[in-house]
C-alpha cells in the first residue's frame, strides 16, 4: 500500500458536522449562546431546569442523541422542575396554561388536543369535571400525552389514574410529560 493512499478516519468534529447538517434546526441551536438555546428548547418541555440542562449538553449531533439527553435530564430532575413543566400545559380541553407558557407551547398543546377538542360538548364537560376531581386529589392538572386521543379515551385514562396513590401518579405524570417532550422535540426539529 502506498503511503499516500492511507485513509484516515474522519475526526469526531467532521462526523458531527455531517450529522447536524442534515438538520438545520439542530445545527443552528448548537451554535446559540446557552441562555438563548435554553429559551428556544423550553416550549418542548416547560421546565427551565430541563431547558438549561439540555442546552448545557450541546453540541448534540442528531435527533436520537437529543432524545436520549432529554430523557436522562428529565428523569434526574427534582419534583419541582417536573411541576413547572406540568404547569406549562393548559388543562385538557382548554387553551390557557396555569402559569406562563410560550406561544409555541400553547400552539403545540392545541394541536395535541385537536382530536379531543373537536368532539361534542357532553364529552368536553365530562372531561372538565373529571379534571377538577383529579386536581382536587393530586393538586395539579392531569397530564396525558393527548396526541391522537379522543375525549373518551382521555377520560378513561384519567379515571383509571384516579386509582393511583400520589407517588405512583407523580411517576405516571412524569412519564406522560416525557412522551410529550419527545414528540415536541421531534416537531421542533422538523419545523424549518
Amino acid at each position: 500500500m502506498k503511503a499516500g493512499s492511507l485513509r484516515h478516519p474522519p475526526d469526531a468534529r467532521s462526523r458531527y458536522s455531517k450529522q447536524t447538517m442534515r438538520n438545520k434546526v439542530l445545527a443552528r441551536w448548537n451554535s446559540l449562546d446557552p441562555a438563548t438555546a435554553a429559551r428556544e428548547a423550553l416550549p418542548c418541555c416547560g421546565s427551565q431546569a430541563w431547558a438549561a440542562a439540555l442546552a448545557s449538553r450541546r453540541p448534540i449531533a442528531d435527533e436520537a442523541s437529543l432524545i436520549n439527553a432529554s430523557t436522562s435530564i428529565w428523569l434526574a430532575l427534582p419534583k419541582e422542575a417536573w411541576q413547572q413543566a406540568f404547569d406549562s400545559h393548559p388543562r385538557i380541553g382548554q387553551s390557557h396554561a396555569q402559569t406562563h407558557a410560550t406561544e409555541k407551547s400553547l400552539r403545540w398543546s392545541a394541536q395535541e388536543q385537536r382530536t379531543a377538542l373537536s368532539e361534542d360538548e357532553t364529552a368536553r364537560l365530562a372531561l372538565e369535571e373529571a379534571n377538577h376531581r383529579y386536581e382536587q386529589k393530586f393538586g395539579r392538572i392531569f397530564i396525558v400525552c393527548a396526541t391522537g386521543k379522543t375525549s373518551a379515551e382521555m377520560l378513561a385514562i384519567l379515571e383509571a389514574r384516579m386509582k393511583n396513590d400520589a407517588a405512583t401518579e407523580l411517576r405516571e405524570a412524569a412519564e406522560q410529560q416525557r412522551q410529550i417532550t419527545q414528540l415536541r422535540l421531534h416537531r421542533w426539529l422538523e419545523s424549518e
